[in-house]
């Protein structure tokens, strides 16, 4: 019986250990290279005007995981891996799946603020549709946290339709704290009604505006707006379809790519050119996270060149680097990829209609 025993115990601690060592999560994600994806099949444009592209356009990700125990032995003795605490990128109170809803919003902005930068450029006329309110985090501690998720749409407050975070903050405004309110959201393709109770919001919640300071009731949530981009000519409109990619840092290069479809020149000229770098409307390039990373995504894929945003100089005279970064990365990994610095749409375009075309291999 004792030998029995012992074995049991033996066996039990042994998969107490292996789920300890492979399984269990830390408070720790686990950042390294990802991908480097084509552009090209992900954007429609009915009208096009560009020959056929005889290079790529690439957008760069970064692969992120949870770290167990082995993942983080193992990220001291693999290259190119970096840890970082969980905290450090979730908001206060944050779950992890609405970091995920978050990222998947700010997605869809990148790509509108790219259509829009080009839409600018080109002069194609164009208005902004705004396609609703979509809820990234609850407040854990009210009522709505029992009804709704993130990645729900509002739809309605009472008989009110919703399209834009005032519209929502107007149904609110004459409410206090107790009252309820029937709020019919969309999940998936299903429209629900429920009717939540109203608490105080903190002060720090993300929906009062600016300058307020006496207490108001809310739902407890943190929307954000979902816009679209739509060309006054139907046959110039473009859409986006990135799969589960998340995050704002594909701006630039899909906008690269959508000012090829109108151009008639193919302005890759043969060449893999991958990047990264958030855009604004304007065309203005902003600083990202994990460019060391997408570096060695870019250089693992082939590419010829990589656009990276320039270093950012804060007005506090702090500098945020990403060119820096990217270019010792470069250094390290011994690419003969060339990486470029931007700080517009205007000046990627420059830097490529100054290429040669790419001799044939």
């Amino acid at each position: 019986m004792k030998r029995a025993s012992r074995i049991v115990f033996s066996v039990f601690t042994a998969i107490a250990l292996l789920y300890l060592i492979y399984f269990m999560p830390l408070p720790l994600y686990i950042f390294k290279p990802g991908t480097a994806d084509v552009i090209q099949p992900m954007v429609q444009v009915e009208q096009a005007a560009s020959e056929e592209e005889k290079g790529q356009f690439m957008l760069t990700t970064v692969a992120v995981s949870d770290a167990t125990v082995y993942g983080y032995l193992m990220s001291f003795i693999s290259p190119y891996q970096e840890l970082r605490l969980k905290e450090d990128l979730l908001r206060k109170g944050e779950s992890e799946s609405e970091y995920t809803q978050r990222q998947a919003v700010v997605m869809m902005t990148s790509q509108a603020d790219a259509i829009q930068a080009v839409y600018n450029k080109l002069n194609i006329p164009y208005r902004i549709s705004h396609d609703g309110v979509v809820v990234e985090h609850i407040y854990p501690d009210y009522p709505a946290h029992e009804i709704l998720r993130a990645g729900d749409y509002i739809v309605k407050v009472d008989d009110k339709l919703i399209t834009t975070a005032d519209e929502l903050r107007a149904s609110l405004a004459n409410k206090k704290a107790g009252d309820t309110a029937a709020i019919s959201y969309k999940r998936g393709n299903v429209i629900r009604t429920g009717n939540i109770a109203l608490a105080v919001l903190p002060s720090e919640d993300a929906t009062a505006p600016a300058g307020a300071h006496r207490q108001r009731a809310g739902l407890g949530i943190v929307p954000a707006e979902v816009h679209s981009v739509k060309a006054e000519d139907e046959s110039k409109q473009v859409s986006i379809k990135a799969g589960n990619i998340g995050g704002p840092s594909a701006g630039l290069m899909f906008a690269l790519e959508i000012y090829n479809r109108f151009v008639p020149e193919d302005i890759t000229k043969g060449y893999k050119i991958a990047g990264t770098g958030e855009i604004d409307p304007e065309g203005n390039v902003g600083v990202i996270g994990g460019i060391q990373h997408k570096v060695v995504a870019a250089d693992r894929a082939g590419a010829d060149i990589f656009f990276s945003p320039k270093d950012y100089r804060t007005p506090d005279g702090r500098t945020i680097p990403n060119y820096t970064d990217a270019k010792k990365r470069a250094e390290e990994i011994g690419t003969d990829m060339t990486v470029v610095p931007v700080g517009t749409l205007d000046e990627a375009l420059q830097y490529l209609a100054g290429l040669p075309v790419k001799p044939s291999s």
